[in-house]
Order: structure tokens, then sequence, then C-alpha cells
């Protein structure tokens, strides 16, 4: 299993990339998390619940002011070894590498909002996953936000945040997205899951602090392109689906109504529909089940969860189904609480709930089938439930 590196180990990495390039030390460091949902899959643009946690994996971004003038970045990309210099005021981003593209579309919805930063330079440094489901563009935003809270001097909340950075990636990126990644990076505590409201923003900090109990999170490290097609498609049947039971959206349909306008409902919509209908009951039972400590209970509802996903909104893959498979055959006698997809699916990551002295065995054990099936060899490792999007230093 991969070793989690400390937050304050890959700060003082940031900082010595940044005083390497540059000639002297950065006078900021933020740092934002990537996120992993235990179960709400796909409701978040249908007004649903869903219940993330910040995971131990970080974009840390080391930024310093510079010379000129504009609201300009130059900004170095260690993960991708490349550096670019965004330009907030100019028309087109589509010259941009598609990692600037992000950063450019936060810094022009900053400058709009009244948060223009003047000239900076920077440097990115981050563990977050790419393309497994873990939101490591959304961790992307929310540090280059916090990058922007920091110069200004200019705090911002964590829900504002998280929206000002939901519309960058919709408007510049071109991403529907919805705004669970972006609200977790930020708003997320240490120790806690959230339970999101993604219709009012409520949350409620749900406890994870069970040393019985550790998140075990699998790549499958495969990705397929249909991910990005997929999205928009899903969430318009989730918008057809909507209007034909009358509602302003899933959120407010319940299970009776759609058995009573199954009929006339297109069949691929009314999956779509059940899907996530019965996922929002699902995210609502776990919280239930965490606070009363029914890890069967929970277990099952990740399980059901999976196979919702598998079959009605068809977002999964082989390479998933193996994963979660594997750990439902370990089960509960090996210590395998329960496990699902998680993210938007099509590959990327699974999450699973394993009792912490069996997490080395279950590791094992999943590891080796899904190699010795697949010849893919996979990425695993364990988190705690990490705290979100702060200033470190400055």
């Amino acid at each position: 299993m991969l070793p989690t590196v400390p937050l304050e180990v890959m700060v003082e990495t940031a900082k010595q990339t940044f005083s390497q390039r540059y000639g002297e030390p950065p006078k900021w460091v933020v740092m934002a998390p990537g996120r992993v949902n235990l179960i709400g899959e796909h409701v978040d643009y249908n007004d649903g619940f869903v219940m993330p946690m910040a995971i131990e994996r970080f974009v840390v971004i080391a930024a310093g002011p510079a010379d000129g003038e504009g609201d300009t970045l130059q900004v170095y990309s260690d993960a991708m070894d490349d550096e670019c210099t965004i330009s907030v005021g100019a028309e087109s981003a589509e010259e941009l590498p598609r990692w600037g593209q992000y950063i450019h579309g936060v810094l022009k919805e900053m400058s709009d909002a009244g948060y223009a930063a003047g000239p900076l330079r920077a440097t990115v440094h981050a563990n977050v996953p790419l393309g497994g489901g873990l939101s490591s563009s959304a961790a992307l935003e929310v540090a280059t936000a916090t990058m922007v809270e920091a110069a200004t001097g200019k705090s911002i909340s964590g829900p504002e945040k998280a929206k000002l950075c939901q519309r960058a990636e919709n408007i510049h990126v071109g991403m529907p997205c919805g705004i669970m990644d972006q609200f977790s990076s930020a708003v997320c505590e240490a120790d806690r899951l959230m339970q999101l409201d993604c219709r009012s923003l409520e949350t409620k900090q749900v406890p994870f602090t069970n040393p019985d109990v550790t998140v075990l999170i699998i790549n499958s490290n495969v990705k397929r392109e249909l991910a990005s097609s997929a999205y928009p498609l899903r969430r318009g049947q989730c918008e057809t689906a909507a209007k034909q039971l009358g509602v302003p959206a899933l959120r407010d349909a319940t299970m009776a109504m759609l058995d009573k306008m199954s009929d006339q409902l297109e069949e691929v919509v009314n999956r779509r529909a059940r899907h996530v209908i019965s996922e929002i009951g699902r995210v609502q039972e776990m919280a239930s089940a965490l606070e009363s400590n029914n890890w069967a209970l929970a277990g099952e509802l990740m399980y059901a969860s999976h196979d919702s996903l598998r079959d009605d909104y068809e977002v999964s893959c082989e390479e998933l189904n193996l994963l979660v498979d594997t750990a439902h055959q370990i089960g509960s006698g090996g210590g395998v609480i329960g496990s699902r997809l998680t993210g938007a699916g099509f590959g990327g990551c699974t999450v699973t709930l394993v009792e912490s002295d069996a997490v080395e065995d279950v590791a094992t054990r999943i590891a080796q089938t899904y190699q010795t099936t697949l010849d893919i060899e996979p990425t695993l490792f364990t988190t705690r439930p990490a705290p979100g999007a702060h200033i470190v230093e400055g």
C-alpha cells in the first residue's frame, strides 16, 4: 500500500520547489484536500444528500508576489512538470494546459468577485491521484481560491469558496459538475464525514473517530473516456425524469411517484431516477447507521449503492465490479464491512470500510485477485478523514 505523506512534509516540498525556481521563499502556503464519497453518488446535481470526507491526499500551493502589473500568475506544477503563465483578463484560456484552465477559471471568478490578487507566482505540489474520482480538480480549484484569499488578505467562507469554484468549473472548463467536490474540499473537517444537503448547502458533521474502522481506497488504474460524455448525458436523463414526474428535482420525488409513472417514462430514464431516489434514501440511512455504530447496516448500504450504480445508473465497469465483488467475497468474516465504487464511475476508485486490524490482509487479497484476473496493478492506500482547505503559512 502507498504510505501516507504527512501534510507537513508536502508543505516543505512545495516551499523548497518555490525557492529553487524563484530564488526566494514563498510568502504564503495553502492546502486543499481531495475527497472520497462514502455514499451518495450522482445525486448532488439532483439536489440530494451526499456523505463525503476529505482524504489525506492534498494539493499544496506555495506562492508569493511577482514583479509587474495586472492580475497574472506564473505557476509551476511538479506533478505535470510544466509551467504556464495565466492572465486573468485573457479572453480565452484554450492555449493553457488543462490543469492551467482550472486555475484560470478560479482566478477569473475570484477577480470578478472582488478578489484580485495582482501578479503572483506559485508552485503546485500535489498527491491527489489524477483521474481517480478523488476530486483532484476540485482540490486544485479550492487550493487556488485559498491562495488568492491569502494573497489578498480577504477571507471568504468555505461554502462561498466552494460555490465560486464550482462556477469556475461549470463556466470556464465546461464540466456541469454538482457542488459536492468543491464543497468537500473547502468545508470537510478532520475526523468527520460530512452529510451535505446539496440544495440548502446545510451540513451535518458525522463523527468518524472509531480507530477500529479504516477507510481503504483502491484505484483501479483504469479510466474510460466515456466518463466525460456519460456525465452530462445522465444529468440530462435525470432532468427529464424530474420534469415528467412534475418535481423541481429528483430530490423531491419518491419511489411511489416513480412506480406510478413508470409506464410513462422511457425505461432508461426510469432506471436513472430509481438510482437517484434510492441513493438519497441510503445516505440518510447511513448517517443513522454510523451514529448508532451499526456497521453491518453501513456495509449493506454500500453494497446496495454499488449495485444501483452498476445496474440502474450504469456507471460501473468490469474493473470496479471485480474490486467490489472481491471485497464482498472476503466479507465480514475477513474484516470487510462494505465496499462500493466512488466518484463518477467508468474506472477510478472504490471505497471500502475495513476492520483496522485486517486492513493489510484485505488489501493484499484484493490486489492479488485484481492483478491476477486483469493483469492490472491497483494502487491502494488508507486514510482518515482529513481537514478541509486552509492557509498553512502566511
